[in-house]
């Protein structure tokens, strides 16, 4: 019997240890009032990240793009007992949020929220990443890679979100030559196969997600 992508995802959900309460707070308000609540991470995705991260126990992450800070508490839930993880949000409306949240969880002292564009701060930013997250607006992926890339210790790690892109980027999408988005996430995905800097596996989880290996 085939079974749907849905069904998959619902199974996934129902086998993945549970967000904790206070993400799950966080899940819900930003679903309930905010527009584009779809940009949130989520359930799975987040406890992927703080897999990652506790596999990793990184000291120094970088996330471009907080959001309401979903993915920043997950991320930060494996650093090393000194790490520290520096986020940068554009949008100064959801400042507030992200602050009461990162207060909640009584991570203040490790989680570092800039807000402004990203090709301003991230090079005022003198650290070594262990791991950096990018999941920012998707036609400039290219350059935060290319930013952010020699500033990863070797054998650190990149993490870049939605690179399925709604499924766009699958051969025989008609894409119009307009959606300058879908072609640039299209043109990012293939670099990233060719580039011999790092090595990358494709997940195909959730929006789609790459887990990059700088050599």
């Amino acid at each position: 019997m085939m079974y749907s992508p849905d069904d998959a995802q619902l199974y996934a959900d129902h086998h993945t240890t549970l967000e904790s309460p206070l993400l799950a707070r966080l899940n819900r308000e930003t679903h309930v009032q905010l527009l584009h609540a779809r940009m949130l991470s989520g359930h799975a995705q987040g406890r992927l990240l703080s897999m990652v991260s506790h596999m990793i126990r990184p000291r120094r992450v970088l996330e471009l793009g907080t959001f309401t800070g979903y993915s920043a508490l997950c991320l930060a839930e494996g650093m090393a007992a000194d790490g520290v993880l520096h986020t940068v949000e554009q949008n100064p409306e959801l400042e507030s949020r992200i602050r009461r949240y990162v207060r909640e969880a009584s991570a203040e002292s490790r989680i570092q929220l800039h807000i402004g564009n990203a090709r301003d701060i991230v090079p005022t930013l003198a650290e070594t990443w262990d791991l950096v997250f990018i999941d920012a607006d998707k036609i400039n992926n290219d350059a935060y890679y290319e930013l952010v890339l020699p500033q990863v210790r070797p054998g650190g790690f990149l993490l870049i979100d939605n690179v399925l892109w709604g499924g766009k980027v699958l051969n025989g999408y008609p894409v119009k030559p307009s959606d300058k988005d879908t072609h640039a996430v299209r043109a990012f995905n293939d670099k990233v196969q060719a580039d011999e800097r790092v090595e990358n596996v494709f997940l195909p989880l959730r929006d789609g997600l790459f887990l990059v290996r700088k050599r």
